[in-house]
């Protein structure tokens, strides 16, 4: 329901390969915890109507949040991509995960309060780092002191007492802006261009992983123009060493500017500096260059930029010029290059969704083990993890 490849129980049984009387039984039990509603009907080549299904009752609600480095994006989510009471609030995550957590923890609670705790039934969250969905923890991260291995996800469950959702940034962003998109988009690359780079992958509606949880990891793709410049992984001549924001701070340093951050950059730039705007266009080059060989590869319906580098233009215009212009045409025939609609609330979206088809799975599981809710994140046959 969530993927826009089934909306009725019959088309539920096929996509699924169950028997129609497992998953009338099923969505029966969904219907009645409020966790699926049905709204309406659609006509049928034969028979009676069927009742079109959605996912989510008209109470039941997760809270979600993407963490940045010195804030946080907060939110109720509700089923379909919706967001209510989102906010921006202070969160500082070289604090390390015992004093951070608590202090978001109670700032999620109250937004839990404020809409009735009792109907809550996950917790999202989205990591500046790499995640190991299985355990909930983040994994080596390079900008993330104290919070590797950190077993996140239970912390969280403990806390709250509900299913717990937590993956990187790039994933929940590319599951957020997947969510909203249009149901044919089934293949798509999402990047974040913020300090550091990273991207998720949506292959027929479904977030990818790869083997071991490590697909989308362009930011390390050794490219020519980054020469031997060390980069945060501890190899040398990395994308994100001449295409990310903190690159962005270092090369305009070197060249005079009076730049400590990202934010600095993306301002000189909206200013039409024209040192910022040079250094911006070539790293939106150097983006293009590398995302070229995975577009040719993958072929997708549409590549989406986010975080905030995406907001300059002279940055989108340069990875669409690289895309066009090294790309086959069959393979840009179609394809949508442009910034992610959802804007800063990909990624908090993407965790509430994300966060929401845990506690479905959840559901499904205690509903009789019929095995239908049996998958974990980034696996099962919808949107989400």
């Amino acid at each position: 329901m969530a993927s826009g490849q089934a909306s009725s129980r019959a088309e539920l049984a096929g996509l699924l390969g169950a028997a129609p009387s497992t998953i009338s039984l099923t969505v029966a039990q969904l219907v009645e915890r409020g966790l699926i509603a049905e709204e309406g009907t659609q006509s049928s080549t034969g028979g009676r109507p069927r009742k079109v299904l959605r996912l989510g009752g008209t109470d039941e609600f997760a809270v979600a949040a993407d963490l940045g480095g010195r804030h946080a994006r907060i939110g109720v989510a509700l089923p379909g991509g919706r967001l209510e009471k989102v906010s921006t609030v202070p969160f500082v995550i070289a604090d390390g995960p015992e004093q951070a957590l608590p202090r978001l923890a109670e700032t999620l609670e109250a937004l839990a309060e404020e809409r009735g705790r009792d109907r809550l039934c996950g917790v999202g969250l989205s990591l500046p780092g790499p995640v190991d969905t299985r355990s909930g923890a983040a994994m080596l991260p390079s900008r993330m002191p104290g919070w590797n291995r950190f077993p996140v996800a239970t912390w969280l469950e403990e806390r709250f007492g509900v299913p717990t959702a937590v993956d990187n940034d790039a994933n929940c962003m590319a599951m957020g802006e997947h969510t909203v998109r249009p149901a044919e988009h089934r293949q798509s690359i999402m990047v974040k261009i913020g300090s550091a780079i990273g991207a998720g992958v949506i292959v027929d509606g479904r977030l990818y992983r790869g083997a071991t949880g490590a697909a989308g990891d362009i930011t390390h793709i050794r490219i020519d123009g980054a020469a031997d410049i060390p980069c945060s992984c501890g190899k040398t001549g990395c994308l994100e060493t001449v295409a990310s924001g903190a690159a962005l701070v270092r090369i305009l340093r070197e060249r005079g500017a009076d730049v400590s951050s990202i934010e600095d950059v993306v301002g000189l730039a909206a200013d039409a500096d024209p040192e910022a705007t040079r250094a911006v266009r070539r790293a939106g080059e150097h983006l293009g260059q590398v995302l070229a060989a995975n577009v040719n590869f993958f072929n997708p319906d549409a590549v989406y930029l986010g975080g905030i580098l995406s907001t300059l233009e002279p940055f989108v215009a340069a990875v669409r010029s690289q895309l066009y212009d090294s790309c086959h045409p069959l393979v840009t025939e179609h394809l949508t290059i442009e910034r992610a609609s959802l804007g800063v609330d990909a990624g908090v979206v993407g965790a509430g969704q994300f966060a929401l088809q845990r506690a479905m799975a959840h559901a499904l599981r205690n509903a009789g083990g019929t095995g239908l809710g049996d998958e974990r994140p980034g696996t099962a046959a919808s949107r989400t993890p």
